[in-house]
C-alpha cells in the first residue's frame, strides 16, 4: 500500500539528574562532593534508505521514543547516555514541525536529528570551588524535544510522467524502463506512484508514472490532488496525449493549468511533449497534431510522436529527455552554489540573547524572561533546592538580566517566570 503523508508523535529521551553526593571513606573526616553529571538523552534520528518508498509503516507505529540518559552516581561516575533511536525512511521524506521544514531527506544514507535528547544535568562535584567546599546541590536532566511531526514523502525522478487518465503513461513506462504497472483500458488504472528506469546510452533515467490527472485536480477532484506534490521534485516533465484525443490543445493545456494552479513554480519547470498510440495514423495527421501542441506549448517545447507498443521513437524520445534531465540538473546546482548569503544572528548570540516583559498575572505583577540559554538554566534548575535558586539567580547577573530587571521596574520581592518556574528576585533571607 502506498502511502505518502503520515503523522507521529516523537519524543527524545531526557537527561538524567545529576547526583548529590559525598566522600564516606575511612581516615578521611570529610570528604568531598563525588556527585556524577546525568547522562544524555538518546536522540531521534531519521536516516535515509534506498528501498522504502511508502510511509505507511509508520500508520502502526504512531510514536517515536528515544531513551532517556540515567542518573549520576557517587565517585564521579556520569550516568549513561540514553540510545539513539534510528528510524529508517524513504529517500524524499520531507519533516515539518508545526508546519515548519526541519529536515528533508534527499540522500540514501542521509542522516538528520529530528529531535534532540535533553542534556543530563551536572552533579554537586561540578560546583565544588575554594568558597564553595560542600555544595549541595545539583541539576536536573532536561526533557527531549517532543512534538507531533508532519511526515510528507514526494518522489525523487528525473522525469515525471503527465497525462489524463489512459493516455498510456503506464504502457510507456513498462516499455522503457523496469516497471511492471498495472495496465488497463480504463480511467485510474494507476493507483499509486511507480519508479522505473531507464538506460539509455551511457546513462539512465528514473522515471515515475503519476495517477492521471482531470480538470479540477489541484482543487481535490478525482486523484491527483493526492499526488502533484511528487512533480514538485523532478527535474522534467513528460506530458503524454493520446493521439486520438478529440482536442488534443484542450488536452494539453487543461493539464498545464491544472499543474500552473497547484504550484506556480512549475509553470517554468523544463517539459518534454510526448504524442502516443500513433500506430496506423497517417504521417499528415501525426505532423498537424504535433504542430498543434506547438502553437500553445512554451517556446522551445520539444514534442515527439511515439508509440509503445511498436517500439517507434522511444530512443529518440529518451535521449531528449536525458539531455534536458543532465541539463536541468547542472543549471540547479550552479544555482544553489550562487546563492546570496544570508545575514542573521550567529548561533552563540541567539543563545545568550534574552528578553523581559512584565504582564499581570490575576493581581500580582510578573516579569518574564525568555531567551535560549537563561531558559536552559531555569529548565535544570531544581527550584525546590535554595542552593540551586541562588545559583540561577547568579547566572542571571553575569548575563546582565537582575540589572535589567532593576531598570525595568522590579524590586527585591517581584516575581520572576522564567520558563513554567516562578520565583523572587531576591531570596526571602535577603528581604528580611
Amino acid at each position: 500500500m502506498f502511502v505518502d503523508t503520515a503523522k507521529v508523535f516523537v519524543q527524545a529521551g531526557r537527561g538524567g539528574d545529576g547526583a548529590v553526593s559525598f566522600r564516606h571513606e575511612i581516615y578521611i573526616d570529610k570528604g568531598g562532593p563525588d556527585g556524577g553529571d546525568g547522562g544524555k538523552g538518546g536522540d531521534v534520528i531519521f536516516v535515509g534508505t534506498e528501498g522504502l518508498t511508502t510511509l505507511i509503516d509508520f500508520r502502526y507505529k504512531p510514536e517515536l521514543r528515544g531513551t532517556p540518559g540515567q542518573a549520576g552516581a557517587k565517585r564521579d561516575r556520569r550516568g549513561k547516555s540514553g540510545e539513539q533511536l534510528i528510524v529508517k525512511v524513504p529517500v524524499g521524506t520531507t519533516v515539518k514541525r508545526d508546519g515548519r521544514v526541519i529536515a528533508d531527506i534527499t540522500a540514501h544514507g542521509q542522516q538528520a536529528v529530528i529531535a534532540r535528547g535533553g542534556d543530563g544535568g551536572f552533579g554537586n562535584a561540578h560546583f565544588k570551588s575554594s568558597v564553595r567546599q560542600t555544595p549541595r546541590i545539583a541539576e536536573k536532566g532536561e526533557d527531549g524535544d517532543a512534538f507531533e511531526a508532519e511526515l510528507e514523502l514526494k518522489l525523487l525522478a528525473d522525469v515525471g510522467l503527465l497525462g489524463f487518465p489512459n493516455a498510456g503513461k503506464s504502457t510507456f513506462l513498462s516499455v522503457v524502463t523496469n516497471a511492471r504497472p498495472v495496465i488497463a483500458d480504463y480511467e485510474f488504472t494507476t493507483l499509486a506512484p511507480h519508479l522505473g528506469v531507464a538506460d539509455i546510452d551511457d546513462g539512465s533515467l528514473l522515471i515515475a508514472d503519476l495517477p492521471g490527472l482531470i480538470e479540477g485536480a489541484s482543487k481535490g477532484k478525482g486523484l491527483g490532488d493526492a499526488f502533484l506534490r511528487h512533480i514538485e521534485r523532478t527535474a522534467v516533465l513528460l506530458h503524454i496525449i493520446d493521439a486520438y484525443t478529440n482536442d488534443i490543445i484542450k488536452a494539453y493545456t487543461t493539464i498545464r493549468s491544472e499543474l500552473v494552479a497547484y504550484n506556480q513554480e512549475l509553470n517554468s519547470r523544463p517539459e518534454v511533449v510526448a504524442i502516443t498510440k500513433i500506430e496506423g495514423l497517417d504521417d499528415d495527421i501525426i505532423h498537424m497534431q504535433i504542430e498543434a501542441i506547438k502553437t500553445v506549448a512554451p517556446q522551445g517545447t520539444q514534442v515527439f510522436a511515439i508509440s509503445s507498443t511498436a517500439h517507434t521513437g522511444l530512443k529518440e524520445l529518451l535521449r531528449a529527455l536525458h539531455t534536458t534531465v543532465t541539463t536541468t540538473r547542472k543549471a540547479e546546482k550552479k544555482e544553489a552554489a550562487e546563492g546570496l548569503p544570508i545575514i542573521s544572528l550567529s548561533t552563540e548570540q541567539i543563545a545568550h540573547s534574552w528578553h523581559i516583559k512584565k504582564i499581570n498575572d490575576g493581581d500580582k505583577e510578573v516579569y518574564v524572561v525568555t531567551g535560549n540559554k537563561i531558559e536552559k538554566f531555569a529548565r535544570r534548575t531544581q527550584f525546590e533546592n535554595r542552593e540551586g535558586v541562588d545559583r540561577l539567580r547568579n547566572i542571571m547577573k553575569k548575563m546582565g538580566i537582575i540589572h535589567a530587571l532593576y531598570r525595568a521596574g522590579a524590586e527585591g520581592d517581584s516575581n520572576i517566570r522564567i520558563g513554567n518556574d516562578i520565583f523572587t528576585l531576591l531570596a526571602q533571607r535577603d528581604n528580611e
